[in-house]
């Protein structure tokens, strides 16, 4: 039989997600992150795609980095290595990637992926923000914020 998740299993589906909590002939019933209750039709989570986010063990991190043009880029992709390298959680194997992927309007910025056991994402994640942020300003590096230039001139009547 089709058994794309089991109980305990984090999932998107029929437009809810949530961690599984009971699986019904009729009805599946998930908890939201936020401790919400949503009691869903099977027939909803069956007629569409069914995301299960904790299915494998390990997930990649995705997350992104913008520094300012003015910055050495070589220095910042080795700083944001470092970053990764002192977290134990990151797994070696894949190994992180971290590249330059966008030149925006006021950032240069590096997709930065790493891998990590399943159990760890959000933990990864959200403790990288500080850690790089902190690292980057000890280094000198700017982390750079859309900005608008507003002149104002007179116009004689």
């Amino acid at each position: 039989m089709f058994r794309p998740f089991k109980i305990g299993d984090f999932i998107d589906a029929g437009g809810q997600a949530g961690t599984v909590q009971e699986i019904g002939v009729l009805v599946t019933i998930l908890k939201t992150p936020d401790n919400k209750k949503i009691i869903q039709p099977n027939s909803a989570i069956m007629a569409g795609s069914i995301v299960n986010v904790t299915a494998n063990d390990t997930r990649r991190v995705d997350m992104s980095v913008g520094v300012s043009y003015t910055d050495d880029l070589d220095k910042v992709q080795n700083i944001i290595m470092d970053v990764l390298n002192a977290d134990d959680r990151i797994l070696k194997d894949p190994a992180p990637q971290v590249v330059v992927s966008e030149l925006a309007d006021s950032s240069v910025n590096f997709h930065v992926r790493p891998w990590c056991a399943t159990g760890d994402y959000w933990g990864v994640y959200f403790d990288f923000q500080k850690a790089i942020k902190r690292r980057l300003d000890s280094e000198g590096v700017s982390v750079p914020f859309p900005q608008q230039d507003v002149y104002m001139h007179q116009v004689a009547e």
